[in-house]
């Protein structure tokens, strides 16, 4: 299993803590600290489209009007933090966030 997080993301250590505490010994992957693979965007992408971008965050606040129209996978490359967290790979299965039909699914 493997989460795509951030340290300072409070979902993100909620996430994680559950889901040690189910048992389970995630590897953890900054998206600030660590980046994020060529192949792990497109997966992403792929699962998710655009509900993959964070509209909601600072950094998207601070793009640009041609920036925000851009593509996807040309703006997680630069910037990451754009993505929505926590992205969880388990089983083979990519989920994003972690309302309660992604706990259902990872934690069991």
């Amino acid at each position: 299993m493997r989460i795509f997080a951030l340290k300072s993301c409070d979902t993100c250590r909620k996430a994680i803590d559950a889901i040690r505490a189910a048992g389970h010994d995630p590897v953890v992957v900054d998206v600030r600290a660590d980046g994020v693979s060529e192949t792990d965007r497109t997966a992403i992408l792929a699962a998710f489209g655009d509900k993959a971008i964070n509209r909601a965050s600072t950094t998207w606040r601070g793009l640009s009007s041609d920036e925000k129209v851009g593509d996807p996978k040309v703006l997680l490359a630069a910037h990451p933090t754009l993505m929505k967290r926590p992205v969880i790979e388990h089983g083979g299965v990519l989920y994003l966030g972690w309302k309660g039909d992604v706990q259902t699914s990872v934690l069991g």
